[in-house]
């Protein structure tokens, strides 16, 4: 007859193995917290190396912050779309039709100063367009936000008679160009920079603090079980599109702001599929429900990072391309490995 272990030593296994379970779980919180920063630690480490020293200077970073500016503004605005399921291929163009009504506007005496609210506002109205037809007309978002690429695209060019155009003298230059001064003769910030920032935390707070936060995630979770539980989804949706539309005339006023100039024809092309992986590097899932603004911000850095990066070691345009596809396919596989078990897919 065998004698049974004591029970002392059964508890002390226990607790053992119920410490070493708790260890686990918050070594896997901290990894899905950190989420792709070391990626962009790395990298930033590696540029810095391979360039012999040149990208760790105040110079070149204010440099890669200025490029990452409009890129955040616009995945800010596509991570409040992607939350709830759906896609928003129109920013793009919505940012040059902005900057277009914008620098018209700013050429006339009377009326220049309000070239600023006239970019804001028309990028917000063709948003709320896009929101109300997917909501209300129940269309796919995919559907008509790609044609509201190519419909806008094409107003954007109306605007400006098919020419591009300029004004040396525009009103509010300092948010394109300035810079807002830290500790004065040291250090400094680029005011599109700061803009940027600006909507990453009003972003923050809405979607964190706020109870329509939770409804654009609850949207985004179950769309059905939202509306059973009394959200109103077409809301929802009308909301975070105007959003996208909204950042997407903001980053169209910080361009023609920075360029003195807008082209309705060139100006934002392909921005929206920088904006969507920025969104997607920072962890958000394209089937909803599960993201956060501050990991877009962290996925507009790398994006920033790999061209400043590879521009600096000499590296042919060709390859930059080749080099960036295959970098943003590694670095979500890697992030969607540390998730598994953990998010849904």
């Amino acid at each position: 007859m065998h004698d049974s272990p004591p029970k002392a030593d059964t508890a002390t296994a226990a607790g053992l193995a119920a410490a070493q379970e708790t260890k686990r779980q918050r070594i896997r919180l901290v990894i899905r917290a950190a989420g792709m920063l070391p990626v962009l630690l790395i990298l930033c480490g590696g540029f810095h190396f391979l360039s012999e020293g040149r990208f760790f200077t105040g110079q070149n970073l204010g440099i890669v912050l200025q490029q990452a500016a409009v890129n955040t503004v616009l995945a800010a605005g596509m991570t409040f779309v992607i939350l709830t399921g759906g896609i928003d291929l129109s920013v793009g163009s919505i940012l040059a039709a902005a900057a277009m009504a914008g620098l018209t506007l700013s050429k006339l005496p009377e009326l220049g100063m309000l070239w600023l609210p006239a970019a804001l506002v028309t990028g917000l109205g063709f948003g709320v367009v896009n929101g109300a037809l997917i909501a209300l007309l129940r269309l796919p978002p995919f559907i008509v936000t790609l044609g509201s690429l190519t419909a806008v695209r094409g107003l954007a060019r109306l605007l400006g008679g098919d020419t591009t155009v300029f004004n040396p003298s525009i009103p509010y230059a300092f948010i394109g160009n300035g810079s807002l001064t830290l500790v004065p003769g040291i250090a400094s910030i680029p005011w599109l920079s700061v803009i940027a920032l600006l909507v990453i935390l009003v972003s923050w707070l809405v979607l964190r603090r706020t109870v329509l936060g939770v409804h654009i995630y609850a949207v985004g979770g179950n769309e059905s079980a939202a509306r059973l539980a009394g959200i109103k989804v077409w809301a929802v949706l009308i909301f975070v599109y105007g959003v996208s539309g909204l950042f997407a005339g903001l980053g169209g006023a910080m361009q023609a702001a920075r360029l003195y100039a807008a082209n309705g024809l060139q100006l934002g092309q392909s921005y929206e599929l920088d904006a969507i992986t920025a969104v997607i590097l920072g962890g958000t899932s394209f089937v909803g429900g599960i993201g956060s603004i501050w990991g877009t911000l962290v996925g507009a850095l790398i994006i920033a990072v790999l061209s400043n990066g590879l521009i600096l070691v000499g590296v042919s345009d060709i390859w930059q391309y080749v080099i960036k596809g295959l970098v943003i396919i590694g670095a979500v596989a890697l992030d969607r490995y540390r998730l598994q078990g953990s998010a849904r897919t």
